[in-house]
């Protein structure tokens, strides 16, 4: 089933204070909506939906990244219809809504709130009240009320689309959030176990205890990644590695340019990401990528990195095959990856070895890669 999240900031955020509105302020060293547009980048889809007035800013922020924005609303409902809207030409099963100003959610609890939706219409996040409960004028209690069966809600909020944009189309609106709208028209919600680090950045003091949570999740998060790929020799004059036309008397052969040793690095990528292989976000089924350049999946996958928040430490290459000779070319693929990637060339190495005639590449019927790479939170 396919998963859209829907990310709500277009709202003023008055009561934080401040010049900028809360979702734009810096916390950890990036801003609040990055960060939690980075706590839902495993996901295919993402829709940001933004005040007007904050478009620029939006659009710098998601810069290389395919994060699809939108004019909001004067009220959250209308921002979340707005958002619903934007996914309807090609409409996801399941789609999460979830408040800007949320930044800590982690992906544990993204996941929780979607298997959830494989048996219900509607799964959100909550904690149990644990305090008393009173009342009060202002300056003395004047009562008590029973906490049983009192929760804390939380985002995101977690429904199959059909039904929450139906829910959406027939409420009055004033509602308080989405479980409400769906509720309303009459939807089943799954309460999954909120966390407390998923708090919502509401008044000045919640952007430091954000902050501390942030820096604590992201301290010492360093990732390996390991790539592997084949390509099998066909007819040609000549084959692509690392971007490099290299002469030689035949091609390799793939759906997209075949060029074996930047697959390899991109999966290591990936793999580093816990995000699949290039399969999975360009699959070979699709006839847009015959032929394509390799380039287009290795940016993607540092353009995820990036938006994920992690630095690539160095790259390590390592080209298997008995012919073409890798090593006169070996200084100008070293440039080209450096350059799609970023990256200096004192960290990034690539060689190559034979199989001593061993083997389908000891026979010359392809050429093998194998790459490991190294990520770091910045």
């Amino acid at each position: 089933m396919t998963t859209a999240a829907i990310i709500v900031a277009a709202g003023r955020g008055t009561r934080a204070g401040g010049a900028l509105p809360k979702q734009w302020r810096e916390i950890a060293g990036a801003p609040v909506a990055l960060w939690t547009l980075r706590a839902f980048a495993h996901l295919p889809r993402l829709v940001l939906v933004i005040h007007p007035d904050d478009r620029p800013r939006a659009e710098a922020l998601c810069e290389g990244f395919p994060v699809t924005l939108v004019h909001g609303a004067a009220d959250r409902a209308g921002s979340v219809r707005a958002g619903l809207e934007a996914l309807a030409g090609d409409p996801p099963e399941r789609v999460l809504i979830h408040d800007v100003a949320r930044p800590c959610a982690s992906r544990k609890l993204i996941e929780a709130v979607i298997a959830a939706l494989a048996t219900t219409p509607g799964a959100a996040p909550a904690l149990a009240v644990t305090d008393a409960l009173w009342t009060g004028d202002g300056i003395r209690v004047t009562g008590t009320r029973d906490r049983n069966g009192l929760y804390r809600a939380q985002t995101p909020q977690g429904f199959r689309y059909d039904a929450i944009v139906q829910a959406h189309a027939a409420h009055p609106g004033g509602a308080a959030d989405d479980v409400e709208v769906a509720r309303a028209a009459g939807l089943d919600v799954a309460i999954v176990p909120g966390e407390e680090r998923n708090l919502k950045i509401t008044g000045p003091d919640d952007f430091a205890r954000a902050e501390a949570l942030l820096k604590e999740t992201e301290r010492m998060d360093i990732r390996l990644g390991n790539g592997y790929d084949v390509h099998r020799f066909g007819e040609g004059d000549h084959v692509v590695l690392c971007g490099i036309k290299v002469p030689h008397g035949r091609s390799l052969q793939g759906h997209s340019d075949a060029d074996v040793g930047m697959h390899a690095v991109t999966d290591a990528l990936y793999g580093a990401m816990a995000e699949g292989d290039i399969g999975r976000h360009f699959p070979p089924s699709d006839p847009q990528w015959k032929g394509a350049a390799s380039e287009i999946f290795l940016r993607h996958a540092v353009d995820l990195a990036g938006f994920k928040g992690f630095t690539i430490s160095n790259i390590d290459l390592t080209l298997i095959c008995e012919r073409p000779k890798i090593g006169p070319h070996a200084p100008a693929m070293i440039a080209e990856m450096c350059r799609i990637m970023g990256m200096e060339a004192d960290r990034v190495s690539i060689k190559a070895t034979t199989s001593e005639r061993l083997g389908f590449t000891g026979r010359e019927e392809g050429i093998a890669a194998i790459a490991t790479a190294t990520l770091v939170k910045s």
